[in-house]
């Protein structure tokens, strides 16, 4: 299936485990630096995460015309807790690795 041009491939692995592999209309994230959001097409880089919660929003289902604050149709997110972990943002993709 062909990728929505504002949704970028998002993929949530630990060892043994993969907790999210799938499309995003954004991602927020708890930085060592501080929370930081992810929308697609972001600029690469790869940074680490602290203990909190990572918020994944979905794109829109066939039927459904939710309009996101980020320009695209979105529908409700997913939360996953993280104690700590490494992220990579390139590519139009967002890898977690806790």
């Amino acid at each position: 299936m062909a990728e929505h041009p504002n949704t970028f491939h998002m993929v949530i692995a630990s060892v043994g485990e993969t907790r999210f592999d799938g499309p995003a209309v954004s991602a927020t994230f708890p930085g060592e630096a501080g929370e930081f959001t992810v929308l697609p097409h972001h600029e690469p880089f790869v940074t680490t995460l602290k203990k909190g919660t990572i918020t994944v929003r979905l794109p829109a289902q066939a039927g459904e015309h939710v309009a996101s604050s980020e320009g695209g149709a979105a529908s409700g997110g997913k939360k996953f807790s993280v104690d700590s972990g490494v992220v990579e943002i390139s590519g139009n993709r967002a890898i977690v690795l806790l």
